[in-house]
């Protein structure tokens, strides 16, 4: 296997563009008010649970939750959780509490009875494998390959809480952007630093961006795909490019890049007011050449 370049090496070896986005990337990151977008991020939520059987299944919860206005998702986590009571892992090892818990709880097409058995599920690979994190490294070991080892651990979740297929839990194999899965492996994954929990011993270097709406937009602005679906294939193009800038933690930039993406409303065109104050809009594709950068 060969050995990836180190920080420095990789600053130094930067093409001009390449150097002029990553200053871009790092001054979108020196930036963020991360206090403040950790409190209405879903991991904050995560964050409020001390015990790490606790962490591991809420940040599942709280990452397969992650799908449409922040504000709403925050909500309906806040209620599933109020409805598990203070240790949503030992709820977890009862089905028909969680299910009599979760009763009527709805969130866009998820339901009650299909997180309540994802809980279940989860609980069981938890109590099996002594966490969900050793059970992904046994499948990552056995595989060795981030896609196959997700898949596997998917399969796990949904054999053991009879959960089926579903849009909750997404497949690894198919095409999908699987945003919220690699959502949920940046959390557990990247070193603890106030947002991301550190908790399994995997490599962060093998990590996937999870691509959503913003990030996708932010990347194709700025060249690092022009796969116009949001799919695997563009969240593999994105991640490609950001390991030139740091290859042993290339999502590190995620968390940043994406909540400015929320907070601008990038227009994906030129747009005085609305770009105002975008951290990428130096090695924006609208912007190239202008003078009133």
């Amino acid at each position: 296997m060969a050995i990836p370049p180190s920080r420095t090496s990789v600053a130094t070896s930067l093409s001009s563009l390449d150097g002029r986005i990553k200053r871009a990337l790092d001054r979108v990151r020196a930036r963020c008010d991360v206090e403040a977008r950790r409190a209405v991020d879903p991991v904050g939520v995560v964050r409020r649970y001390r015990d790490e059987s606790d962490r591991e299944i809420v940040a599942l919860v709280a990452a397969l939750l992650a799908f449409g206005n922040v504000t709403t998702i925050r909500a309906k986590l806040d209620l599933a959780l109020a409805r598990l009571g203070p240790h949503p892992a030992r709820a977890a090892d009862d089905e028909a509490r969680v299910q009599a818990a979760l009763a009527g709880w709805k969130h866009r097409v998820f339901r009650g009875d299909e997180l309540a058995r994802l809980l279940v599920g989860a609980r069981h690979v938890q109590r099996a494998s002594g966490s969900l994190g050793a059970r992904f490294e046994l499948e990552l070991a056995r595989t060795g390959s981030l896609r196959d080892a997700l898949a596997a651990w998917c399969d796990a979740l949904r054999d053991a809480g009879g959960l089926g297929k579903t849009h909750l839990l997404p497949d690894p194999r198919g095409p999908s952007a699987c945003k919220r899965l690699f959502l949920y492996l940046r959390w557990m994954v990247r070193p603890d630093d106030g947002t991301d929990l550190g908790l399994w011993n995997v490599d962060p270097a093998l990590l996937v961006c999870p691509v959503d709406t913003h990030i996708h937009k932010l990347a194709r602005n700025i060249g690092f795909t022009r796969t116009r679906q949001l799919s695997w294939k563009a969240a593999d193009e994105i991640t490609r490019r950001l390991r030139r800038f740091d290859p042993e933690d290339p999502v590190k930039y995620d968390f940043a890049l994406c909540h400015m993406g929320m907070l601008q409303g990038c227009p994906s065109r030129r747009d005085e007011l609305r770009c105002r104050g975008c951290g990428v809009k130096p090695v924006c594709r609208h912007w190239q050449g202008s003078r009133t950068l």
